[in-house]
């Protein structure tokens, strides 16, 4: 029986998209197994520069990052990088990792150089080897590094770029911009702003390149919603080409979109989701582009259903969170693992834990800041600083702030006492979920907090004859199961392309 494969209907599109789940769980090795089997790997794009600055302060096991910077086009840049973050053999044990700058609305060169590379190795190790495409995923609320991370991945050919956790009306005409190398704006949302008042960030690429480059290809955009309204904005509102929609239901890991109107929630406090949460997919259907659906569709079965009802097919990211090319430090990925073959799992979505706003699938695991006793002992503070929100001073000026940081420090920025409650520091315990844990004064190690989505204990399917482990590649297996490419393209409506005869 032939394979389903990306590429083998006449549109081209993937059938399989690959979650771009926490910071560097979705990482190159996992998406370029993904896009080896013929589906769409994706890399996740948060947080990239400081996860190749702690890689190479790690010794850079393997020459990987080494390797991909040797192809990095701005040269010097890839020399300053390694001379100031790289050390051979990696960094003595029980040190603490270098911190990089925060983010602001100028940030230093050398920020920007190094948002710029960590994208460009993700991606560029990503596509190493092979031809298919690859897309990297990024959060729209983490606005202050866009356009740097995004220039990064198109200089390592990404060909999707997914956003969601925000309306991403403006990131279309910065693709089209960084086609010919030209400059591009984004717009910063600042908490308190006046009407009149704007903030932005802004970046020419042609400062920073050495030499000119021939143009670089657009790649497609996808925008990552959770309603009719939104997909209708998207398209009405976007600055550019919008080219499909990833549906993504309350279900899914990470950071979910809220329900609409008036919050509910039930006795265990989570947030409680009804019709209006709901997208119609004829209507959805009407508007003419290709659409995925998240949150649940992690089966053979469920992917048949969601080409049954229009879709071009399925994103699904915690069975590949948990497969043995993610990202998540072994210990924590084996301990999930067990969970899920002990039938002992449990997943909430905490309406408190980011602090951001945003509801967040938190797996409770012992030992991790999901338990209130970890997540207490933990001294607040915030040195990384990917998701600090931008306010109005007093002055008019523009500051930044964290519901995650000291409480004092927050409440002197204009903060209030309610907004810091129960927030976890997501920064650090995403970056410790991935085995690089900061180490703070006094030796404190920065526990881990682990976000899957509620499908976790469907992953039991994939662990197949008592297996204990198994691959991305058995992943997808599995999900084409029963399903040839014709079968495909005969439900979303397509034709057979040449390239899916094999």
């Amino acid at each position: 029986m032939r394979s389903i494969h990306a590429g083998s209907c006449m549109n081209g599109h993937p059938v399989i998209i690959q979650g771009g789940m926490g910071a560097g769980v979705s990482n190159w090795r996992l998406a370029r197994a993904v896009a080896l089997e013929g589906e769409l790997g994706v890399v996740s794009g948060v947080a990239l520069e400081c996860i190749l600055a702690r890689r190479l302060q790690g010794g850079d096991v393997g020459g990987h990052m080494r390797r991909a910077l040797e192809h990095f086009p701005l040269r010097a840049a890839a020399r300053r990088i390694l001379d100031r973050y790289f050390i051979e053999g990696g960094r003595a044990e029980g040190t603490p990792y270098k911190l990089i700058p925060m983010h602001s609305l100028r940030s230093s060169r050398d920020l920007v150089e190094l948002a710029i590379a960590g994208n460009f190795v993700e991606v560029w190790l990503a596509r190493e080897g092979h031809q298919n495409p690859v897309g990297i995923n990024y959060l729209e609320k983490i606005q202050l590094p866009h356009l740097y991370a995004i220039y990064g991945a198109m200089l390592a050919g990404v060909g999707y770029i997914l956003m969601g956790a925000g309306i991403p009306l403006k990131i279309p005409g910065v693709l089209d911009a960084y086609v010919n190398h030209e400059a591009a704006t984004y717009p910063i949302y600042v908490n308190g702003a006046q009407e009149s008042e704007t903030a932005t960030v802004s970046f020419d690429p042609k400062e920073y390149l050495e030499a000119p480059l021939p143009p670089l290809q657009r790649p497609r955009f996808l925008a990552i919603i959770a309603s009719n309204t939104l997909a209708t904005t998207m398209l009405r509102k976007a600055n550019g080409r919008v080219d499909g929609f990833v549906i993504e239901g309350p279900t899914a890991g990470g950071h979910n979109a809220p329900p609409r109107g008036k919050l509910q929630v039930d006795e265990t406090g989570e947030p409680i989701y009804g019709e209006r949460d709901e997208v119609d997919l004829a209507k959805l259907a009407e508007l003419g582009l290709p659409f995925w659906l998240a949150g649940g569709y992690g089966s053979a079965e469920k992917l048949r259903q969601a080409l049954e009802l229009g879709a071009a097919g399925v994103q699904m990211g915690t069975a590949f969170a948990l497969c043995r090319e993610s990202g998540f430090a072994e210990p924590h990925r084996r301990t999930l693992l067990k969970l899920v073959k002990s039938n002992s799992v449990h997943v909430r979505t905490d309406m408190l834990a980011s602090p951001t706003g945003f509801p967040f699938k938190v797996g409770e695991v012992e030992g991790t800041s999901s338990q209130e006793e970890v997540y207490a002992a933990r001294p607040r503070l915030c040195d990384v600083g990917q998701l600090r929100e931008a306010y109005r001073t007093d002055d008019g000026s523009v500051a930044f702030r964290c519901a995650a940081e000291p409480i004092a420090n927050y409440l002197a920025k204009g903060g209030t006492l309610e907004a810091t409650a129960g927030r976890r520091c997501l920064c650090n315990a995403l970056v410790s979920n991935i085995a690089m844990p900061q180490i703070q004064a006094g030796g404190y190690v920065e526990p881990a907090l682990l976000t899957v989505g509620n499908d976790l204990a469907g992953v039991g399917r994939f662990l197949t004859n008592g297996a204990e482990d198994y691959s991305a590649a058995q992943v997808i297996q599995a999900m084409r199961a029963g399903m040839s490419p014709a079968q495909v393209c005969q439900l979303t409506g397509d034709s057979l392309g040449t390239e899916g005869s094999a």
